[in-house]
């Protein structure tokens, strides 16, 4: 029989639909050759022209996806669906948590670790908290967000998750913490959704200058971020991967620093050695490429900031 066939993306990926389409990497899934039909596309398939899916098998297992979705949503809290996705972001949660609509947009790619997760639970189902904009769909990982991108499955805020307690088999926030409003309570949500035994992959900035929708609350150290969670967790790990190394904090703090400078002073501060900076600051006060930095400039990359006020 002929069936409608639609190339696959990203986006449309269907772990199903990819088998049935391709036996010969079903075969080297069932062998233990391939971790998973995501696994395979990702690396080959994505580029490989001639692989194809079922549409109509896609629609199903999109609508499937969408049931399995929804037997995990709170009853106790009002939501719209347009068929695409289930917001929960209500006026009164956007006024509560100063949610405002951007065109700022935040993607990233999934590291080792989240990749390690998501294929440790094929049957199970992850939970992707603060998402932002993610290039690929995974069939056992849900999208939740602020934002409505194309990758959005549900949409609300951190700090009243729409989900059953007990919902996930494990849970990635990866650079949102320090975006949220209420941190210790957004982490007590995910404490609730996640099974007892669950796994969980956190991702806070320490040293990153100020940045990202809609806004940036906290930058923290290790310590910090195991305060959140209290006793709740028991840790196996703390480290810093390659990506995150201090030189990527040292790089974007002197690009956003450049960025703040005109031609002549953008020449002396490439001119800056290393040495000159281990002399110490007071040495570099005046020089112009420290005294012509904007207020606003100052304050994204500044290393404390002072806030002064009186009481209502």
């Amino acid at each position: 029989m002929d069936h409608a066939l639609e190339r696959v993306t990203p986006l449309n990926f269907c772990e199903q639909a990819y088998l049935a389409a391709n036996p010969d990497v079903a075969e080297a899934v069932r062998l233990g050759e391939q971790p998973s039909g995501r696994s395979h596309f990702d690396v080959f398939g994505i580029s490989e022209s001639h692989r194809m899916q079922d549409a109509k098998v896609a629609a199903q297992s999109w609508q499937e996806r969408r049931k399995r979705i929804r037997s995990l949503l709170r009853t106790d809290m009002p939501f719209s669906d347009d068929g695409k996705f289930f917001d929960f972001l209500s006026p009164e949660l956007r006024s509560q948590f100063n949610i405002y609509d951007s065109d700022l947009a935040g993607s990233n790619l999934y590291d080792r670790d989240a990749l390690g997760m998501i294929e440790r639970h094929p049957s199970g189902l992850i939970l992707d908290c603060g998402a932002g904009s993610r290039p690929a769909i995974y069939e056992n990982v849900i999208n939740f967000d602020i934002t409505n991108y194309p990758s959005t499955d549900v949409r609300g805020v951190g700090e009243v998750l729409p989900f059953k307690d007990a919902s996930f088999d494990g849970i990635l926030s990866l650079n949102v913490l320090e975006h949220v409003k209420d941190p210790f309570t957004a982490a007590k949500e995910i404490l609730r959704v996640l099974k007892p035994g669950g796994d969980l992959v956190v991702v806070v900035p320490l040293t990153q200058p100020t940045h990202g929708y809609p806004h940036h609350y906290y930058n923290m150290t290790a310590e910090g971020i195991l305060n959140l969670f209290g006793s709740s967790l028991n840790v196996v790990r703390v480290y810093v991967p390659e990506s995150t190394t201090a030189i990527w904090s040292i790089y974007w703090i002197m690009s956003e620093w450049a960025e703040g400078l005109d031609e002549d002073s953008l020449r002396e501060f490439k001119a800056l050695t290393v040495e000159e900076i281990l002399q110490g600051p007071p040495t570099l006060l005046n020089r112009s490429f420290v005294k012509q930095l904007s207020e606003k400039k100052n304050l994204d990359i500044a290393s404390s900031t002072t806030v002064i006020a009186k009481r209502v």
